[in-house]
């Protein structure tokens, strides 16, 4: 089989080539093969063929040169993605639970299910498409508070749109944090070694962080105690209170833990000064 030096070219280029597809590679390499002269049972073993492999593509060549090399098969139609797909699919997620029991459908449980040529990669795009996540779980508390909704929208009236020349504060606490003491020096920072801690430490109890966030600068104001009582949480209301300009109104968000909702607090919150 004789070759033109830009068929060789070519031919050269696809069989070396990282991103042309390995059947277009094979097929360039066995042409150059057939060129060199080889024997059918010497690109047998070069290229793990058979006979009717090394025919077929040495006539196609000999007939239509480089053209004959592309497949004629132009593969499957990519699969459309329909409206009224992703709208079976989502009605499918959202209304009904698997058959067999499932609490969750999974992608190849509901391609099964929906039949036909849905894979189930499919399914998963469109669920991604949506951000639905059905693996997910969260929860949610409902109030028996009949007065919640307003409660609410005074609560959202102050973060969106808070009085002229007041401060709003949201308030919360974390209890029962270990402070830890270690045991070993820290040793430093050095070229090509991070900072490292020793693993044993010793417990000094625990204390509670209380943090007060400035709904409009994001300034935080932080306090430590080590217990947790309406009287740490008076304290802490007083600390807030001397860092604001005297005269200036000031709104707290706590939310409605027992120790928010004591006579010391009620009493702080009437005259604005601990008892």
């Amino acid at each position: 089989m004789n070759l033109s030096q830009s068929e060789r070219m070519e031919l050269q280029q696809q069989t070396a080539s990282r991103t042309a597809r390995a059947d277009t590679a094979r097929r360039a390499r066995l042409i150059l093969l057939l060129a060199q002269g080889l024997t059918w049972a010497q690109i047998r073993s070069k290229l793990d063929c058979s006979d009717s492999y090394i025919d077929r593509w040495g006539k196609r060549f000999a007939r239509d040169r480089l053209a004959g090399l592309c497949a004629r098969h132009a593969g499957r139609e990519r699969y459309k993605v329909t409206d009224r797909l992703e709208a079976r699919v989502l009605a499918r997620t959202t209304k009904h639970k698997p058959a067999d029991g499932a609490t969750h459908w999974s992608s190849r449980k509901l391609a099964a299910e929906l039949g036909g040529d849905i894979s189930h990669m499919t399914v998963a795009r469109i669920w991604a498409k949506h951000g639905i996540k059905p693996h997910l779980l969260e929860r949610y508390l409902t109030s028996q508070d009949p007065d919640f909704e307003t409660k609410a929208a005074d609560v959202i009236g102050l973060y969106l749109n808070p009085p002229h020349n007041a401060v709003v504060f949201s308030v919360d606490e974390k209890t029962a944090i270990q402070a830890l003491d270690r045991l070993d020096p820290v040793l430093p920072l050095s070229p090509g070694r991070a900072e490292r801690h020793g693993f044993e430490y010793f417990r000094h109890g625990t204390l509670s962080l209380y943090a007060a966030f400035n709904t409009k600068t994001g300034e935080v104001l932080g306090k430590t105690a080590t217990r947790h009582t309406s009287a740490e949480f008076v304290a802490f209301l007083t600390d807030i209170v001397a860092h604001q300009p005297k005269g200036k109104e000031i709104h707290v968000i706590a939310d409605n833990l027992s120790a928010h909702k004591t006579k010391q607090v009620d009493a702080f919150l009437v005259t604005g000064a601990a008892p």
